[in-house]
């Protein structure tokens, strides 16, 4: 079974073979089969999946280290790293040989879907009869099992909570069963592959199903309640600061050259080198704080009231995905016109980490919140 050095290390392996791939993901809008399934054998796309599965289930720390590694080569083959091991968090919620069932033998899940409410299910004899089309799949093209999640109907008539809110569950279906839609035209992230996928009246066992509104099946410190989101969360702000150290890098990796319009290279310019020393203060500060908080709630979560704990890492990832694309603004900007070039991987980073910040993880309503319960206020019900 991998551990978690042993999928950290696979990571930073393969950071040659994916700047290599890096055109080709950026051409084919998703990430090229080859470097998808030299992820898949690394463990990189199924990171917390279940020990009882046969999968590693990485602390959240190690699944961060490996996702920037990652992500430092390439923001989207990063990207789609991130959201497969996300994905694979929600196998706790499955009985164990239903999930043995669904990763195989030796376990290779590759998810694909999302946690939005787009499809509906209406229960049948043993199950449910799925339907619907959901958005932004990013890995779609080599994803072997499908995450949807619908709306309970009764006829035509949603079911409800007794909050009065739409009742979802979860449905896992085979990829084989949806039909990809080409929809992934896009500024930034292009090679994640992040297609509509529609599924058309699929039965799906109700063993096949899952709530996180229900306890997890696993008893894993992983699938706790309190820290999915911030499982969650924290590997989305591992990509965004990876994304930002290989900017970093580049900026560097380009001011040592000299350009046409001038024969100093950028390096010997006070300025840029005030900027990239900024840039570099800027995110070493947000990465630490990233791994300090959510160490510490991952210690936390168990406790009697992980409240203050939980928020602080929340704000910390927020805060860690924004301080990744105010860095990377600074070396673009301090490069002028040669960023620009699409043969500098620098402008790819940039477009990349302003997608990256577009993600439900940077809202800047989760300041609010952390403020909310440091000041000893009910968070809103944004994801807490």
């Amino acid at each position: 079974m991998a551990q978690p050095h042993d999928v950290v290390s696979a990571a930073h392996d393969l950071f040659p073979r994916i700047v290599a791939a890096r055109e080709e993901a950026e051409a084919l809008r998703r990430v090229p089969p080859a470097i998808a399934q030299q992820l898949a054998a690394a463990g990189l796309l199924q990171m917390f999946l279940p020990r009882a599965m046969g999968g590693p289930e990485l602390p959240p720390l190690a699944a961060f280290h490996a996702i920037e590694a990652v992500s430092r080569a390439d923001g989207s083959i990063g990207w789609c790293a991130m959201i497969a091991t996300v994905a694979s968090l929600f196998a706790g919620w499955l009985d164990a040989d239903v999930g043995r069932s669904i990763a195989g033998e030796p376990a290779n899940l590759r998810l694909a879907g999302s946690l939005r409410s787009q499809g509906s299910a209406r229960p049948v004899e043993g199950g449910y009869r799925v339907s619907g089309r959901w958005d932004f799949a990013s890995g779609v093209h080599h994803a072997n099992w499908l995450f949807c999640t619908c709306k309970i109907l009764d006829g035509d008539t949603p079911r409800t909570t007794p909050s009065g809110a739409p009742l979802t569950r979860s449905m896992w279906v085979p990829a084989a069963r949806a039909r990809i839609e080409d929809t992934w035209s896009v500024v930034g992230l292009r090679g994640t592959g992040s297609h509509d996928f529609v599924v058309e009246d699929a039965f799906v066992p109700e063993s096949h199903t899952s709530s996180i509104a229900e306890p997890p099946r696993q008893p894993g410190a992983l699938y706790h309640p309190r820290m999915v989101y911030v499982t969650i969360f924290g590997a989305n702000v591992a990509n965004a600061l990876g994304i930002a150290r290989g900017a970093l890098d580049a900026f560097a990796d380009l001011a040592r050259r000299s350009s046409p319009a001038s024969p100093v290279p950028l390096r010997e310019r006070p300025a840029v080198q005030a900027r990239l020393g900024e840039a570099e203060a800027i995110l070493g500060a947000a990465r630490a704080f990233v791994i300090d908080a959510v160490g510490a709630a991952c210690d936390a979560a168990r406790g009697p009231d992980p409240s203050l704990a939980i928020a602080r890492a929340r704000l910390a990832i927020t805060h860690g995905v924004h301080e990744a694309v105010r860095a990377v603004d600074l070396v673009f900007h301090a490069a002028g016109t040669l960023a620009i070039h699409t043969q500098n991987p620098l402008e790819r980073y940039f477009r990349d980490v302003h997608v990256a910040v577009q993600h439900n993880a940077a809202f800047p309503v989760h300041y609010e919140s952390a403020g909310r319960v440091f000041l000893g206020l009910t968070p809103p019900d944004v994801g807490w």
